[in-house]
C-alpha cells in the first residue's frame, strides 16, 4: 500500500519497527523497579484459560507497568495534577520525523548526558519536522533486555530540551527509560519543559521511552507512525514504526 503524506510517498508493506516487545520470562527490559511484566491464564474452578495446560482456549491475565516494562508513548498526564489520557492526547499517528544518532557525554560526576551540542550537531530546524527520535551510542540489542533500574542512565540537560522545543519537536523519542535523570527528587525538569507544563500545557504532545533503532537504520528523515491501545492512562505500550520514502 501506497501512503502520499504531505507530498512524499511510502511504501507501507516495508516498515522499521523500532518498539521493544513485552513478553513473560527472562530478558525483559526493566527501569525504575517496575514489577516485570507477567502473563496468567485465569483459574475459575474447573476451568483453567490455557490449552498447554488443558484448557479449551487461551484466557490469559496481564500485569503491566508501561512505563518500566517496554516502549511506551506517554502524554502531559503522566506529571500533571489534572488527568489527561494518552489515547485522548494523541490524535495524529502519522507525523514527519527525523533519526538522529548522539553519544552523551561523560560528566565528572559520572553522569552521561545528552546536551544541546550534541543535538544541534546532529538536527538543524526544520518546520517541515514535528518528531525526533534520538538513538544514542554505542548502540547494541542488549538495550532490549536491560535492566536499568539503580543504574543512572543517560538523560537530558535541560538546555537540551529547550532546544528541542526551540526546533518545533511534538513528539519525542528515546531509547532510555527517561528524559530526566532516574533520580532527581522529582523536579522532573525536561518533562515540564517538553510540555510547558504548568504554564502552557501541551495536550498533544508526547514522549515515547524505551524504543530500540537497530544499526541497520541509518540517520535520517522518516515518516513515523505510533500505534497505541485505546486505553485511557497517561501512558500506554506502543509500537512505533518508521517508513522511508520512495524515490
Amino acid at each position: 500500500m501506497i501512503l502520499t503524506f504531505k507530498d512524499k510517498k511510502y511504501n507501507l508493506a516495508n516498515p522499521l519497527d523500532i518498539s521493544i516487545a513485552m513478553h513473560k520470562g527472562f530478558g525483559q527490559v526493566n527501569a525504575f523497579y517496575a514489577p516485570p511484566f507477567r502473563v496468567q491464564p485465569v483459574k475459575e474452578g474447573d476451568f483453567i484459560g490455557a490449552t498447554k495446560l488443558g484448557g479449551p482456549v487461551n484466557f490469559m491475565n496481564i500485569n503491566i507497568n508501561p512505563h518500566g516494562n517496554g516502549t511506551h508513548t506517554e502524554c502531559i498526564g503522566h506529571i500533571s495534577l489534572e488527568e489527561y489520557n494518552i489515547n485522548e492526547c494523541l490524535k495524529e499517528f502519522f507525523h514527519n520525523a527525523c533519526l538522529i544518532s548522539v553519544y552523551p557525554s561523560l560528566e565528572e560526576n559520572g553522569d552521561k548526558l545528552i546536551d544541546r551540542k550534541h543535538i544541534e550537531a546532529m538536527f538543524d530546524k526544520d518546520p517541515n519536522i514535528n518528531a525526533l527520535i534520538i538513538r544514542t551510542l554505542p548502540n547494541d540489542s542488549e538495550k532490549c533486555a536491560r535492566n536499568y533500574s539503580g543504574n543512572n542512565p543517560p538523560y537530558f540537560s535541560n538546555e537540551a530540551m529547550n532546544y528541542i522545543l526551540e526546533c518545533g519537536i511534538e513528539h519525542l523519542l528515546l531509547d532510555l527509560p527517561s528524559v530526566d535523570r532516574e533520580q532527581d527528587e522529582g523536579k522532573l525538569a525536561c518533562h515540564k519543559i517538553f510540555w510547558k507544563y504548568p504554564e502552557e500545557p501541551r495536550l498533544h504532545c508526547t514522549i515515547t521511552e524505551l524504543i530500540f533503532v537497530p544499526d541497520s537504520i541509518r540517520d535520517g528523515n522518516y515518516l513515523l507512525q505510533i500505534q497505541i491501545p485505546n486505553i485511557c492512562l497517561d501512558a500506554v505500550p506502543s509500537r512505533p514504526f518508521l517508513y522511508q520514502a520512495i524515490d
